[in-house]
This record gives C-alpha cells, structure tokens and sequence, in this order.
C-alpha cells in the first residue's frame, strides 16, 4: 500500500443516518474479509447539520442484520473543511449531496471526491431510503458501490 499509510475513505450523504452510515459499515466489512483493515478504514458524515447526534435509521440498521454486517452505535455528524486533508477519498452518493459538499469543500485540487456509483458500471445516483423507503435497493447499490471502490483501491495503491 502507499507509504505504509492507512487510506481513509469518508461517505457522505444528507442526513448521516441512512447511506453514508450503511456505505461506511458495508465498507468495513468488505474491507475486513479482505484483510485489509490495517491498511483501508472507512467513516461518514453529512453534508447537513438535521441528524447531528442521531444513530443510524431503523431501515439500515435492519439491512446491516439481515446481510450479517457488523456495524456499533454511532452519532451522525457534518463533514468539514479539514476532512479534506484527513481523508483519501471523500464519496457522495448523489448529485445533491455533491453539491452540498462543494459548498463545504469548494476545491478539489487531488481529485479525492467521487460519487459511490463512479467506480461501478452503473453510475447513476443511489437514491435517499428516507424518501423511497427502498432500502433493499439502497444496500445493493452500496453493495456493489463499496465492493467496485474497494477493487479500485487495491489496484491503484499496490506495489
């Protein structure tokens, strides 16, 4: 890996509560069966202040049980301007979320913010399970999102 440093990933989403936190936990998870969890650590956060202190929706929770997902109490919190420089890879999983975080974090002269779906085949938004109560949509999407990111990763930071 890059200079024996651990990458950091942030997912960010609206409210902190339903995907960034379920991209987070599926992330570490995947990132762990790797056996990459010296190496690779994921996080997340909001772009909005709505949810700041709150655990994860009853929705994802559900998901990350059914799947067998390890996941722990968690509060969500608002990404900042210093997370830029704190994270390798800073990953939105919508256009609003995207352009919240240009409003935070106006300039990125490393390239490190992407949309989960960019390193997928399908890149279109992964929709809010707050407004479409889908979230068995919501954790396949993730799902092949952290799994295509992960993939990316390891290929671009082996020796």
């Amino acid at each position: 890996m890059k200079n024996s440093n651990q990458i950091k990933i942030l997912f960010i989403c609206h409210g902190n509560i339903c995907r960034s936190p379920m991209a987070e936990f599926v992330m570490n998870s995947l990132i762990a069966q790797s056996g990459m969890s010296r190496q690779i650590i994921a996080h997340s956060a909001a772009t909005s202040t709505e949810e700041i202190g709150n655990d994860i929706h009853r929705g994802t929770r559900s998901q990350l049980l059914s799947h067998n997902i390890p996941f722990r109490p968690r509060h969500a919190r608002q990404v900042t301007q210093s997370d830029y420089h704190n994270y390798d890879y800073l990953i939105v999983m919508d256009d609003n979320n995207l352009r919240n975080l240009r409003r935070i974090i106006p300039n990125d002269p490393e390239n490190k913010i992407h949309k989960l779906l960019f390193f997928t085949e399908c890149q279109h938004d992964i929709a809010d399970p707050w407004y479409t109560d889908d979230f068995d949509t919501t954790f396949s999407e993730i799902m092949d999102g952290c799994k295509a990111l992960l993939q990316f990763i390891m290929h671009n930071c082996s020796t």
